[in-house]
């Protein structure tokens, strides 16, 4: 055995999955964050996509803004800037470059307010200010829409519910969206509509009259601006009062890459004014063409039914007679019964004489009377021909006896004695045929022809 042991190699992963593993933990580790350094390299190919390199003094950081992205910036990018972004780290796995995907840029000059921005979001989702989830109705019947009334974002949203659904009650609450005075108009116009929300409950409570569908939804919206434009909506105090609010809100303040503490607030927030209506109500047309689909179903559903009711209709009343049609048509059918039942009886009569008649001629030639007459003869015959061979055969065997009876006396012993021999036996009964059987003195019998005689030896002679 070798003095050596190989070790077991090292489970290896690919290049693609280190890349992919390694991407994934940066973009769950840093979540989004904000930069701020000095474009380099700025390219901006066929694709709409924009690259860049953001760097200072000491390191530098590949940057992309994508499409979909860029296209919603106000800021102009050029070589040479001094700039913000806001975006999540991210690798890109085919080179394995490690870079920030860029969601928003701003000009470095609005550093302060956005640091301001941060710390009051640190502090409200501390405080779980940012915790409602609230479903909105879908759709509601009554919507609170608080904005300015002078604006795009009242006339977007308008336009959209008009368009996809204009069953929809809107209540109008004219407010500034910017300046000093925007965040305690906006939080009066949000305290209006619910303190008017709680008056008809309470008013349903106790079965008064109610002047309209009372509120069930609050949009607040405007539309883009900078950052200091949209300032009014990371007031601290309107953050407050959404979160508190008893009706459910839905925000949409700016473009799709602004985002602001009345949103994070907010039960739901959608990226433009033009989209939280679209989400707010469902599309009319969508809603008739599937009404003009379940219609046709229904219709073709209830022509199908309508064919097989009237098919079994049709079926039921041929089955259906007149009770004097049915009453003649058992009549008929009780006479056809009757004459099968009479033909049925004479062929079963004709079939049952039939088999009377064969069974009397099988009767007569094997009747028992003419059957004995015979035996009896054929007995007769047997026993006149028995008496005949016992006559003759009696005959016969007195023929032979008397031929045996003749020989037997021809060779009798007893025949020979009547001629003057005799036969001598001792006391045994043996018979004596030499001298020298018998001893002097020895009592031997004499058997004649007629009678016995006692004889004792009184010598033996050779002659």
């Amino acid at each position: 055995m070798s003095a050596f042991t190989s070790r077991p190699s090292p489970q290896a992963i690919s290049v693609s999955d280190l890349n992919r593993q390694a991407r994934q933990m940066l973009e769950r580790g840093f979540g989004d964050c904000w930069v701020e350094g000095e474009i380099s390299g700025l390219a901006r190919p066929a694709s709409g996509h924009i690259y860049f390199t953001l760097k200072d003094a000491k390191a530098q950081l590949r940057c992309a803004f994508f499409r979909n992205r860029a296209g919603l910036s106000r800021t102009p990018l050029k070589d040479g800037d001094r700039i913000k972004v806001r975006g999540r780290v991210s690798i890109f796995e085919p080179r394995g470059d490690y870079q920030l995907i860029v969601d928003a840029v701003q000009p470095s000059g609005e550093g302060e307010l956005m640091a301001a921005y941060e710390r009051l979001k640190r502090q409200l989702q501390a405080e779980g200010m940012f915790a409602n989830a609230r479903a909105l109705p879908y759709p509601p019947r009554h919507l609170a829409l608080i904005t300015s009334a002078t604006g795009a974002a009242v006339r977007d949203v308008l336009a959209v519910l008009q368009a996809r659904w204009p069953m929809v009650r809107v209540s109008l609450f004219p407010v500034p969206v910017q300046g000093r005075e925007a965040p305690p108009a906006l939080i009066r116009a949000l305290a209006l509509v619910n303190r008017q929300a709680r008056t008809n409950r309470q008013a349903r409570s106790e079965a008064q009259e109610l002047d309209g569908d009372p509120f069930d939804a609050v949009l607040i919206t405007r539309g883009g601006g900078s950052l200091e434009d949209l300032w009014a909506f990371n007031d601290e105090h309107l953050v407050r009062a959404i979160f508190h609010s008893q009706l459910p809100v839905m925000a949409a303040v700016g473009h799709e890459v602004d985002v602001t503490l009345a949103e994070f607030a907010a039960d739901v927030r959608a990226p433009t004014p033009s989209a939280a209506a679209e989400r707010l109500v469902p599309n009319r047309r969508d809603l008739e063409a599937t009404l003009r689909q379940q219609r046709q179903r229904l219709a073709r559903a209830w022509q199908h039914r309508a064919n097989a009711e009237s098919q079994r209709l049709d079926h039921l009343r041929a089955r259906l007679r007149h009770p004097g049609e049915r009453l003649a048509q058992q009549r008929r059918h009780l006479q056809t019964l009757d004459r099968r039942l009479q033909l049925a009886m004479r062929q079963r009569l004709q079939r049952g004489r039939q088999h009377l008649d064969a069974t009397i001629r099988r009767f007569t030639l094997h009747d028992p009377s003419r059957a004995l007459r015979h035996s009896r003869e054929r007995i007769d015959q047997l026993r006149q021909r028995l008496e005949a061979a016992q006559s003759l055969r009696l005959r016969q065997e007195r023929q032979r006896l008397e031929g045996f009876a003749r020989e037997l006396n021809a060779v009798s012993p007893l025949a020979v004695l009547g001629r003057g021999y005799s036969i001598l036996q001792d006391d045994a009964g043996q018979v004596v045929r030499a001298a020298s059987q018998t001893q002097p003195g020895q009592t031997l019998t004499a058997r004649l022809g007629e009678g016995r005689l006692k004889l004792e030896v009184k010598r033996r002679l050779k002659r």
